[in-house]
C-alpha cells in the first residue's frame, strides 16, 4: 500500500506543439485548479517547489498552499521542498503553522538545504561550507517553536531568542508533518534518521535503485534509533498516462523531452541520461493504466516507499491534458496502488 501525492515545480514553458506561453499568474492559478482536481481524484496531497529567479516561478509556496488551502477540503498541502538554510527559521515555523490553521491541520513541509549558489549568494550567505551547518541548526529551533511552549535559544545564524511563544499553534500535534529532503548524500539521511522524520528524495533524472543504498540506510538507522514505527520514505517521479501506451508516448514525449531540456541545466545530479525512451524506463513512468500501476507499484516495492509523488504538469502542458492525467490516475491507478 502506497499513498500517491502530486507535485508540481511550476515550470512556465512554452507549449512546445503550439508555441503559447502561459503568463506566471495563469500557472499560479491552473496550481490552485490542479489542487481541486487531485483532491477530486483521490490524491493524498500536493507538493510544490520553492525556486527562485528562474523559469521554476515560485519563490513562496507556502503563499499559493494558502490560497490552494481555501479551494480544498480534505488533500494535504505541503512544501516540497523549502529552503530552509536561506530562510529565517522563526518566519518558516510561523508559515507552516498559519497554514496548518488554514487549512484545518492539512500542512507539512519538507525541508532540504539547497545547492544553488545563485539563490545562496542572493539571500546573504557567503559560502556553500554554511549550507549544512544552518541547515541543521534551522531545522533544529523550528521543530522546537513548534512542540515547545516557550523557546529560548542562541545559535550561530540569527539573533538569539528569549521566551518566544510561536503564534498561531499548528492544529496538528506535536507538529505538522515534517519531511527532511535529501539525495546520494548520507548526511540527511542521518539527519532525518536522528530526528525520527520522514525522508523525501530528489526530483532528479535518476532511476529509483540509484537511490537503494541511502534508502536503506535511512531505514536501518531509523530502527537503530527506536523509530521503526516512524520509517517514511517519498520518491517523486513523472508520470504520463493515457488508454494506450502508444497513445501516452507519442503525445507526452515533446513535452517531456521539453521539461528535460529545460531542467537539465539545474537539476541534472549526475543523470545517467537525458533521453526520453531511456527515462521511461526509469524516473518517469509513461504508458496506459496498468502500465503505470506495475511501474510504479515495482518502484514502491524496490524502495519500500510510503508515498510516490507524482509530477504531471511539467513542460507546458495543456491544463486539460493534465486534467485527464490527473483523472485517469484517480480512477485506475490510485486504487490499484492503495
Amino acid at each position: 500500500m502506497v499513498d500517491v501525492g502530486l507535485l508540481s515545480l511550476l515550470d512556465v514553458l512554452p507549449d512546445p506543439t503550439t508555441g503559447a506561453v502561459p503568463s506566471v499568474a495563469e500557472r499560479y492559478h491552473s496550481l490552485v485548479h490542479l489542487a481541486v482536481e487531485a483532491e477530486q481524484a483521490g490524491f493524498s496531497s500536493l507538493g510544490v517547489g520553492e525556486h527562485h529567479f528562474s523559469h521554476y516561478a515560485l519563490p513562496s509556496p507556502f503563499l499559493v498552499l494558502s490560497y490552494a488551502a481555501a479551494a480544498t477540503r480534505t488533500i494535504g498541502l505541503g512544501t516540497s521542498v523549502t529552503l530552509l538554510a536561506n530562510a529565517d527559521p522563526v518566519r518558516i515555523a510561523e508559515d507552516l503553522a498559519t497554514l496548518d490553521v488554514l487549512s484545518d491541520g492539512r500542512a507539512e513541509a519538507t525541508f532540504a538545504r539547497g545547492v544553488d549558489v545563485n539563490t545562496m549568494t542572493a539571500f546573504g550567505i557567503g559560502s556553500v561550507d554554511e549550507l549544512r551547518p544552518r541547515f541543521e541548526e534551522h531545522l533544529r529551533l523550528v521543530l522546537r517553536l513548534l512542540t515547545e511552549d516557550e523557546v529560548s535559544w542562541e545559535g550561530h545564524y540569527r539573533a538569539p531568542l528569549h521566551r518566544v511563544h510561536l503564534e498561531p499553534r499548528p492544529v496538528q500535534q506535536p507538529h505538522p508533518r515534517i519531511n527532511i529532503g535529501g539525495g546520494l548524500s548520507t548526511v540527511s539521511a542521518d539527519l532525518a534518521a536522528d530526528l525520527g522524520l520522514p525522508f523525501v528524495l530528489p526530483s532528479l533524472f535518476r532511476f529509483p535503485a540509484d537511490y537503494r543504498a541511502i534508502v536503506e540506510r535511512y531505514r536501518e538507522r531509523m530502527i537503530g534509533n527506536g523509530f521503526a514505527d516512524r520509517v517514511s520514505v517519498t520518491f517523486p517521479c513523472y508520470l504520463h498516462v493515457a488508454p494506450t501506451s502508444q497513445q501516452a508516448r507519442q503525445r507526452w514525449r515533446p513535452y517531456f523531452e521539453n521539461y528535460v531540456e529545460f531542467a537539465s541545466m539545474v537539476r541534472s545530479a549526475g543523470a545517467r541520461s537525458f533521453d526520453f525512451d531511456v527515462l521511461i524506463e526509469g524516473p518517469a513512468v509513461c504508458g496506459s493504466p496498468a502500465e503505470a500501476v506495475d511501474r510504479l507499484g515495482a518502484m514502491a516495492e524496490e524502495l519500500g516507499l510510503s508515498r510516490l509523488l507524482v509530477l504531471i504538469d511539467a513542460g507546458g502542458i495543456p491544463t486539460a491534458m493534465v486534467d485527464e492525467v490527473i483523472a485517469l490516475t484517480g480512477a485506475e491507478i490510485i486504487p490499484a496502488l492503495g
